[in-house]
């Protein structure tokens, strides 16, 4: 069974299958009702859509970030409903890069589900490969979801203040990697949040380094030589990721799991959490490190 990667062509050798359920994750930021839309005008056959606000995030608070972590019972309620239980095999897919279908594809690992991959290249891919597609929805027969949430899995911002305060980040004892753009990252370009800036000791890698001129993952190969020089020899274990509020950070997630890095850990809150309490240091600039 894929727990990472699934092509196009494997995936439609699957498209009957009872045991494999299909999620568009399809999403735009600045017009959230977007992927719905794409998704009613065309998905892949069989799949069903999740909607990264409604879906698969806790409604927003005045101290979390853009997009909190669901409780394990409401996500689990969720996957319940879209017919997955331990027997299912399940594909995430967005609209090509893979950034909103990683954040499924780590919350179903969370909560224990190992059976999950993105399809790489996602819709733009499938289309590409001229693949059917259908405007019809026909939900899912329900099924039972048990999560099992690895809390291990996941870093508090409090946790992720200890380790600036103690100097654990800049010493490499522990690495702090945000998914954001160089821009955001240096605090040059910030369009999303009411502040500029990074965490003092992350290190800076975009998700989209991830990736090929296709939007397809890079191989594993690649992957693991892309990385080694942010690990800087340390053990993927030591790994926090981030970004702006928990999702692209997955997709990091998911490009070292592809490369057998596994173990990292999740800042869920990221920089949107982060800067709303004023106590927490901000750094601007390039990154300096390798």
């Amino acid at each position: 069974m894929p727990s990472t990667l699934i092509e196009p062509r494997q995936l439609a050798a699957h498209l009957d299958d009872p045991d494999w359920a299909i999620i568009d994750c399809r999403f735009d930021l600045a017009r959230p009702q977007w992927g719905a839309q794409a998704y009613a005008a065309g998905h892949i056959p069989h799949a069903l859509y999740a909607h990264l606000d409604q879906d698969l995030s806790a409604p927003r608070t005045a101290r979390s970030g853009r997009h909190p972590l669901p409780a394990a019972e409401a996500v689990a309620a969720t996957f319940s409903r879209f017919g997955i239980d331990e027997r299912v095999q399940v594909i995430a897919y967005d609209q090509g890069p893979g950034a909103f279908a990683a954040r499924l594809w780590w919350l179903l690992r969370w909560l224990g589900h190992a059976q999950v991959a993105v399809l790489n290249g996602g819709f733009a891919g499938w289309e590409r490969a001229g693949l059917p597609l259908a405007r019809d929805s026909e939900p899912r027969t329900p099924r039972r979801f048990t999560a099992r949430p690895d809390p291990r899995a996941v870093v508090s911002s409090a946790e992720v203040a200890e380790l600036v305060s103690s100097g654990t980040l800049r010493s490499g004892q522990r690495l702090l990697i945000d998914a954001r753009s160089a821009d955001r990252f240096a605090g040059e370009n910030e369009t999303l949040d009411p502040v500029a800036g990074h965490i003092p000791g992350a290190r800076n890698h975009p998700f989209a380094d991830n990736l090929d001129a296709h939007g397809r993952f890079l191989e594993p190969a690649q992957l693991r030589q892309s990385w080694e020089p942010r690990l800087r020899g340390a053990a993927a274990p030591e790994l926090i990721a981030m970004c702006g509020s928990g999702v692209t950070a997955c997709h990091n997630l998911l490009a070292l799991e592809a490369a057998g890095l596994s173990g990292a850990r999740l800042y869920a809150g990221s920089w949107s959490e982060w800067i709303n309490d004023p106590a927490h240091p901000i750094a601007r600039g390039p990154q300096t490190e390798c």
